[in-house]
């Protein structure tokens, strides 16, 4: 390749990821996001128009069959599946920018797994089945495996590096995985209570749940967005941070913080979803490069509209049947990250 195509080629990569196209970007995102909560309103077992929907949304009248239905029960998960696909996809970032490991996400610290076994544990020895109890139980579960996992990777020289925090959240995966699995296996029960939980859905969800969730949420999303330039520092290297005058130890802390408040509350709201922490930021980076400011305010609202998208697709794909929004990104994310994998190492 020639020195004028190289610098062809840079210039173009340095006018899209500028300033002006950036915020463009930004812009066309939200509008991708309401179209996505416009589609999951309209669409389901009984579709709606686009005219009924705006009409139940600024003129309700409780009279009407579809605006109760849409008020009721599509817009608050709606709601759910763009505020928990975003919290995902962020923690995700926080996750790969924290331990500069690609292939990290919300599941390297064992959050998802300490969910699941907070729910798990909750139905069998409490015989509990409400899910509002679901979402608290989940939620601790989620927090104290953080925790746990925080502080053995924090043991020894050098305090919580990104290998001994990796090693430590696989480890505490297993074994809470194990856990979990020989509950299910001994209690069949147990396992016919949780287990939509368990494959990831938001259908049920409503309003009071999502105030449940949403401080810890929202809490989670704008202490990632204001620690934006600390991780792009971070993910250079502990070194680099270091001989630019940061402490990183409370970097790692507030971001560790961050991401449970993240995915521990998308989990608990929606059951472990997987791939959205995954997949997403690595999306979002090959579109606006490796500045944390831009890649966690893209993150979170293309992971709201993929996780939005997702749940419609889930509803549509074997109507009037409904698979769990976890199955479809699952199955969306899947070859999407090969595909990512395979364009990397060309790279």
């Amino acid at each position: 390749m020639s020195a004028l195509t190289i610098q062809s080629a840079n210039s173009a990569t340095r006018f899209i990821r500028s300033r002006p196209m950036l915020l463009l970007g930004l812009s066309l995102c939200a509008g991708l996001l309401g179209l996505a909560l416009m589609s999951s309103i309209a669409f389901g077992a009984a579709d709606i128009a686009f005219s009924d929907v705006w009409t139940a949304l600024v003129a309700f009248n409780p009279e009407s069959t579809e605006h109760l239905i849409i008020r009721t029960l599509r817009l608050p998960r709606a709601a759910v599946a763009g505020l928990v696909g975003a919290a995902l996809a962020v923690a995700g970032a926080l996750m790969q920018g924290l331990t500069r490991n690609p292939l990290a996400d919300p599941g390297i610290l064992g959050i998802e797994t300490g969910a699941a076994l907070g729910v798990v544990a909750a139905v069998y020895f409490l015989k509990i089945g409400s899910l509002y109890l679901y979402a608290l139980f989940a939620f601790a579960g989620a927090t104290l495996t953080a925790i746990a996992v925080y502080t053995l990777g924090s043991i020894g020289r050098g305090g919580p590096t990104p290998l001994k925090l990796t090693i430590a959240g696989a480890a505490f995966t297993a074994l809470l995985s194990s856990l979990t699995t020989g509950i299910l296996i001994f209690n069949q029960r147990t396992l016919d209570e949780v287990r939509f939980w368990l494959a990831g859905s938001v259908a049920g969800r409503d309003l009071n749940l999502l105030i449940q969730a949403a401080p810890y949420l929202l809490t989670g999303l704008v202490l990632a967005l204001a620690l934006g330039r600390q991780i792009t520092t971070i993910s250079l290297g502990d070194d680099v941070a270091k001989g630019l005058g940061q402490r990183t130890g409370w970097v790692k802390g507030l971001t560790a913080i961050a991401t449970v408040l993240l995915a521990g509350g998308a989990v608990a709201v929606g059951g472990p979803i997987g791939f959205v922490g995954l997949v997403i930021p690595h999306a979002v980076r090959f579109l606006v490069g490796v500045d944390y400011r831009w890649i966690l305010p893209y993150a979170a609202l293309i992971g709201a509209s993929f996780l939005v998208f997702s749940d419609v697709a889930a509803r549509l794909v074997l109507r009037p049947t409904e698979l769990p929004v976890g199955v479809m990104t699952a199955l969306i994310g899947g070859p999407f990250f090969v595909y990512l994998v395979r364009w990397r190492v060309k790279r």
